[in-house]
């Protein structure tokens, strides 16, 4: 066993002579004192060893890991002040402050609102399974509305999910009614990219469950939510909608602020944005999760935070959303 140990020190020694990333360092750590090392597999034989053996060999292992802890420790304490002989303390330094993301924006301003209503913000997974996503949103497999979704499956069985409406599903698991939640998130949809539509866009879901509960309650909240975040009147109009999660289904869209509602690519031409789709909880909905339905009603919501923010600072392309441009993104704070 010492000759091992000692074949592992001189291995250590002779890889970090020769690396000037910290990133590497680590890796070189992680193979030989890491949790499936083989000096991890020496301590792991103590147990196996003799009395004799384990007060020979249990102090002599200890005192290498320390020692190999401590090479580690001084590579990266060097690397770092190699590093900081290299920065040159004359050069001129431009100060910028920084800024958020339009959409960060407008989602905080959304969670404000309901969280002042007595919302609980909740955050979900963006891997989802089937049946969340799905199956319990009264979506079975076979249903025509998974057509419209345009899902990423994944090979592990799951897939990046098309909505934030399953974290209501996760939600009614958890706590049951009453509830009032909402949840904002990034969802995916293997859309064709244009002015309007992304594969990668946030939305943030909203879901009142309680005796009583009624359509007026949700379209009370929505006018809240677009007072607070536009901070004047916005025209808007509610029509028939259909999702198979909700019954009755309204669409909610406003008037597109980009071309004033004359129409332009951004809206279709039409004047309008699809913005906040909702409903009445469908019974169904209500019994996958174990509420009656006879007990509770409910109302839930989606609202497209990408669209939001792209109506509130008048952005005409959803695609600078995801450029990554960093100019684009100095032009927006927090009023």
């Amino acid at each position: 066993m010492q000759e091992k140990i000692n074949e592992l020190l001189k291995n250590v020694e002779k890889e970090l002579a020769t690396v000037t990333k910290e990133a590497d360092i680590l890796n070189i750590k992680s193979k030989y004192v890491g949790k499936k090392s083989e000096f991890n597999n020496l301590l792991s034989s103590l147990k196996d060893m003799s009395n004799e053996d384990k007060k020979i060999y249990g102090p002599l292992l200890n005192a290498k890991k320390k020692e190999l802890e401590q090479l580690f420790s001084d590579k990266l304490s060097n690397l770092n002040n190699t590093a900081n002989l290299d920065f040159d303390e004359t050069l001129p330094v431009k100060i910028t402050t920084g800024s958020l993301h339009p959409v960060t924006i407008v989602a905080k301003e959304v969670t404000d609102v309901l969280k002042r209503m007595g919302f609980t913000v909740l955050s979900g997974v963006e891997m989802e399974d089937d049946y969340h996503n799905f199956e319990a949103l009264n979506i079975p497999k076979d249903h025509p509305a998974r057509d419209m979704q345009d899902t990423y499956y994944l090979d592990n069985g799951l897939l990046l999910r098309t909505q934030t409406s399953g974290d209501q599903v996760h939600a009614m698991e958890k706590y049951q009614a009453p509830l009032k939640i909402c949840s904002p998130g990034r969802v995916f949809r293997n859309e064709d990219i244009d002015a309007s539509h992304e594969n990668t866009f946030f939305q943030i879901e909203g879901m009142v469950i309680d005796e009583n509960v009624k359509i007026e309650n949700m379209f009370s909240v929505m006018k809240s939510v677009l007072e607070e975040v536009f901070k004047q009147d916005v025209k808007i109009r509610v029509r028939p909608g259909f999702f198979p999660f909700t019954e009755p289904s309204f669409e909610m869209d406003m008037s597109c602020l980009i071309c004033g509602g004359k129409g332009c690519p951004t809206c279709k031409n039409s004047g309008w944005i699809e913005l906040i789709p909702g409903g009445m909880v469908h019974p169904n909905v209500l019994k996958m999760s174990g509420i009656d339905p006879q007990k509770y009603t409910g109302f839930a919501f989606g609202i497209g935070l990408t669209r939001l923010a792209m109506m509130k600072y008048k952005i005409s392309d959803i695609r600078y959303l995801n450029s990554g441009d960093i100019r684009f993104l100095e032009n927006f704070e927090i009023e």
